[in-house]
């Protein structure tokens, strides 16, 4: 049994504990995270998943983010702590955050990732799309929660303000 809340003030030094044990030692390095200093979460789609005795055994965070003068959504780091993998909780917390940010009003998502785990939840590679460098292409990858929401849309992405 799982419970799957809204991520508080006060779970945020276990989360980021969570993303040290399940990133390398320099994952604050990545180009994704220059996208998100000094940014504040998208709250309600920051979603904490712990087990019935209220440890935590998942994350995920969402932040926005522009290309041009369009909003979207950055959706990382997502992370399941090792003893939980494989039990499909990642694909829980990506699904359960994914409707949140749809019901919310969102249209589209980005992120950074291998596109054979994430094209089950309807991710694409984005041709047009940039991520600061040194990010690879082939793992920009995008997802629209509206019919035709990347259409038109091609640039670098930058921080939202």
């Amino acid at each position: 049994m799982y419970r799957l809340d809204e991520e508080t003030e006060a779970d945020w030094w276990e989360v980021e504990a969570l993303y040290d044990l399940c990133f390398a030692p320099g994952r604050t390095a990545l180009s994704s995270y220059r996208l998100r200093e000094g940014v504040p979460t998208i709250a309600p789609l920051c979603l904490c998943l712990r087990d019935g005795d209220g440890i935590l055994a998942g994350a995920i965070r969402y932040w926005p983010a522009k290309i041009d003068s369009t909003d979207i959504l950055l959706l990382g780091p997502v992370a399941v702590h090792p003893t939980r993998q494989g039990e499909g909780l990642g694909g829980l917390l990506i699904t359960e955050s994914l409707a949140i940010a749809r019901r919310i009003g969102w249209e589209r998502v980005l992120l950074v990732g291998d596109a054979p785990y994430y094209r089950r939840f309807g991710f694409e590679k984005l041709d047009h799309v940039v991520m600061p460098p040194p990010t690879n292409p082939d793992r920009v990858l995008g997802l629209a929660l509206k019919e035709g929401a990347w259409a038109g849309i091609a640039g670098a992405v930058s921080r939202a303000t």
